[in-house]
């Protein structure tokens, strides 16, 4: 075994150090709880039906976020969605990029005519699915956070789970 070169870290002192120590790697990303106070923000969580399997929950949360419009629903994301990560069956994690269409006089005056950027976070544990709908910019969303939830979670219902 060669010795380290000069200026590097071996890998037992990175493994050792402070800052991994402080955020252990965890089998699940947890999704964090909204701001206190923020208007811009939804959390909450939906149950599996008794007797679903993880691969089976997964699955079946993944084939309701999948049948989301991307021409968006009820004057909301009409700019469309993208998975920026999506390991619902491995990790249990998944993030949903949405966007306005950039057309309204909010998006015209308020951010130079580009489409407003919403995150959807998505974290499956033993049945469970916490999510948080967030707002990139702005203090308020003018309920299309609630509304994307509401659509999801009526999808999720016809398929036996609970939640709001």
């Amino acid at each position: 075994m060669s010795a380290p070169s000069k200026g590097s870290v071996s890998r037992r002192a990175i493994l050792s150090s402070p800052l991994i120590l402080a955020f252990p790697l965890v089998a699940n990303a947890a999704v964090d709880a909204c701001p206190k106070g923020a208007n811009n923000c939804v959390e909450g969580a939906w149950t599996a039906p008794a007797g679903m399997k993880g691969s089976e929950a997964s699955a079946s949360l993944k084939s309701v976020l999948d049948a989301y419009p991307q021409e968006g629903q009820a004057g909301v994301d009409e700019g469309g969605w993208k998975y920026a990560v999506e390991d619902l069956a491995g990790k249990g994690y998944a993030r949903l990029e949405v966007s306005s269409s950039g057309k309204g006089n909010f998006a015209k005056f308020l951010n130079g005519g580009k489409p407003f950027v919403d995150d959807l976070e998505v974290s499956l544990e033993d049945g469970v699915a916490k999510f948080r709908s967030k707002s990139r910019t702005g203090d308020s969303d003018f309920g299309v956070n609630g509304k994307r939830v509401a659509y999801i979670s009526t999808g999720l219902k016809a398929k036996g789970w609970a939640g709001p």
